[in-house]
């Protein structure tokens, strides 16, 4: 299983080098006031690639915050039916009294 994992990364890392590779024409991005950027085309990929993962970084970051907030404030009750099934005979202060610490 690990030498296959292996074979998995040097498979995506030889087609990602290929690509670059095979894609190292010059192209030109234009931008607003007539501002020009020229670069090869797989660094413009890359640059495309990393602002759309970062936007989207950053777009996720209020919800985190807002979950991971409300997950300290209040803590949720683990409740699984193996629980409920196991500790039925139990006191009711105690089932399900495993709280869930985090996200």
């Amino acid at each position: 299983m690990k030498y296959l994992m292996w074979l998995l990364k040097a498979a995506i890392f030889f087609t990602l080098f290929a690509f670059a590779l095979n894609n190292q024409q010059a192209v030109a991005v234009y931008f607003f006031f007539g501002t020009l950027w020229t670069a090869p085309l797989v660094l413009v990929v890359l640059a495309a690639f990393s602002c759309g993962l970062a936007l989207g970084v950053l777009m996720m970051m209020p919800r985190w915050w807002r979950k991971r907030k409300m997950s300290r404030m209040h803590p949720v009750i683990n409740t699984t039916v193996a629980d409920n099934a196991v500790s039925s005979s139990a006191p009711a202060d105690t089932l399900n009294s495993v709280p869930r610490h985090g996200l």
